[in-house]
């Protein structure tokens, strides 16, 4: 598949047919998704393959709380787990609330297969781990795997969703697949044969999020355009 057509077509993808993804094909997508840059090349990354139901289930029932708390905070008109903003939703409230089913994480033991995918912050440089806010650097030596995995399960006709509901959780994680002490967990990848193809993603131009030189520069002009 055209690297172009991959990446403006991995889409985030809840429902998947009950076709199997056998270990070749998931070879295949981590022997690809492997030259994904970290840094220092330290590849600190580690992918958990997730074939057994019950923990797949188990995986997904500690996404809810989580997700019960991000549709509060939605339905409270915030920005959700907002790390500027202060949360006025009561958390207790939120998770004693009923929700709208969330399919997908209730049932997670019949997605085909899940990966979980974890970082070794022992290798890992984290250069913002000294600045008085959330912490980011260390993403970029694990979410650029994360998002080779994506791009060549599509390449493989495969859909997949990133979600990181199940980071909150990660003590249990950690006892659940054995993770060392040193593992944070950075995603959970449901993957499966999509049950519809998505070709039309919508998304910002580029002129509504790059700006020249300063923040509130002028945005970046794409190529100029004949008028009739």
């Amino acid at each position: 598949m055209d690297l172009q057509e991959a990446m403006r077509t991995t889409f985030a993808c809840r429902e998947f047919t009950d076709d199997p993804v056998s270990d070749e094909v998931l070879h295949r997508i981590l022997d690809v998704a492997r030259f994904a840059p970290s840094g220092g090349n330290r590849q600190g990354g580690h992918v958990v393959v997730v074939r057994d139901k019950g923990v797949r289930q188990r995986l997904g029932e500690l996404c809810v709380p989580t997700l019960r708390l991000y549709a509060a905070q939605v339905a409270a008109g915030e920005s959700p787990f907002n790390t500027v903003v202060p949360s006025a939703v009561d958390v207790a409230t939120a998770l004693d609330t009923p929700t709208e089913p969330f399919a997908l994480f209730e049932h997670l033991g019949d997605v085909p297969v899940a990966l979980v995918v974890s970082v070794d912050l022992a290798a890992v440089a984290s250069m913002d781990k000294d600045l008085d806010r959330v912490g980011l650097v260390t993403g970029a030596s694990i979410y650029p795997l994360v998002w080779n995995i994506l791009l060549a399960a599509r390449a493989e006709g495969l859909g997949g969703l990133v979600t990181t509901a199940v980071v909150p959780a990660e003590a249990e994680v950690r006892r659940l697949l054995d993770l060392p002490d040193t593992h944070a967990v950075a995603a959970l990848l449901p993957l499966g044969v999509p049950v519809r193809q998505l070709t039309r993603l919508t998304r910002m131009p580029v002129e509504e999020f790059t700006t020249v030189d300063r923040f509130d520069g002028p945005p970046l002009a794409g190529p100029a355009t004949d008028e009739a």
